[in-house]
């Protein structure tokens, strides 16, 4: 470890050096990136993060003043997955410098990829918002690209928070564009009642049962194979519970639904929003009489 370090910071000083040093300019800049490299890559194999991401941000620094942007974005893209190690904050503020500098060389694909890391480091982080922002900005650039499957990922992860955050008419939205799409798609087309019932789920958080119900409806328009699915009977039995309130049935019916199709978190977490609705609805109509 300790002769890496001093490898690194032998590189490091060299590097320094040649900038500080006379010489014709490309040769300078070029002569300081080998050595800034050499370093940061030493740097890394002592484990010590935060040297080796600052030593990509003069490698990239470097690489601009030669006006080579790609290889500065992907001296700052090897500097972020240093960071990533140490300080979220720092690995996402070099993405955000590469996707910049990819989008200016029309690299968009990268461009797409990497909002996407981001989007998940701030998931990482637990910032739902920023995420939402980011996703929605890889998913916007991956459908320009045509990356359907990429782009979908990217919604599909928006519709998930937009949901947690109560924003049930955005996620709706979403997971039936999706299924649209995936209709005409051989690949996609198992995963429609997927969405159709991430859809359905949400519909059932607005409390709302005509906008159910008429969606159920709309549903089977779009996939006439819908009404035949474990999905629909599920969401028109929770319809049926919500129109009666009867928490009983509604627990019965998810109960059965969850022994064939286990329920992941987020359709727990939704449902069980659902159900305390229910509850509180029972529990007006016993006071009134």
């Amino acid at each position: 470890m300790g002769d890496q370090i001093a490898k690194a910071e032998e590189f490091e000083k060299k590097a320094e050096k040649k900038l500080n040093g006379w010489g014709l300019f490309s040769s300078k800049y070029e002569d300081a990136a080998d050595l800034f490299d050499k370093a940061a890559n030493s740097f890394k194999l002592a484990k010590s993060w935060d040297r080796a991401g600052s030593t990509y941000i003069k490698l990239a620094n470097c690489h601009l003043k030669l006006e080579s942007k790609h290889e500065a974005a992907q001296a700052y893209v090897d500097a972020a997955h240093c960071y990533k190690k140490t300080s979220v904050n720092e690995a996402i503020s070099c993405l955000e410098k590469a996707v910049h500098l990819f989008c200016d060389i029309g690299r968009l694909n990268m461009a797409a990829r990497y909002f996407k890391e981001i989007a998940e480091l701030y998931e990482s982080e637990q910032n739902i918002e920023k995420a939402i922002d980011f996703f929605e900005k890889a998913a916007d650039f991956f459908q320009n690209e045509e990356v359907t499957t990429s782009a979908n990922q990217c919604k599909q992860k928006v519709a998930q928070f937009a949901a947690q955050l109560e924003q049930y008419q955005k996620s709706i939205e979403i997971y039936e564009e999706i299924a649209r799409q995936s209709l005409n798609n051989n690949l996609l087309k198992y995963g429609v009642k997927g969405h159709l019932l991430n859809a359905g789920i949400c519909h059932l958080c607005r409390g709302d049962v005509v906008a159910i119900t008429n969606a159920l409806e709309r549903y089977q328009d779009l996939d006439p194979t819908f009404s035949g699915t474990r999905e629909y009977k599920f969401l028109a039995d929770i319809a049926a519970s919500i129109d009666e309130e009867d928490v009983a049935k509604f627990t019965d019916v998810v109960k059965e639904f969850d022994s064939m199709t286990p329920l992941d978190s987020w359709k727990t977490t939704l449902l069980l929003r659902v159900k305390e609705k229910l509850k509180a609805k029972e529990l007006e109509e016993d006071d009134l009489t």
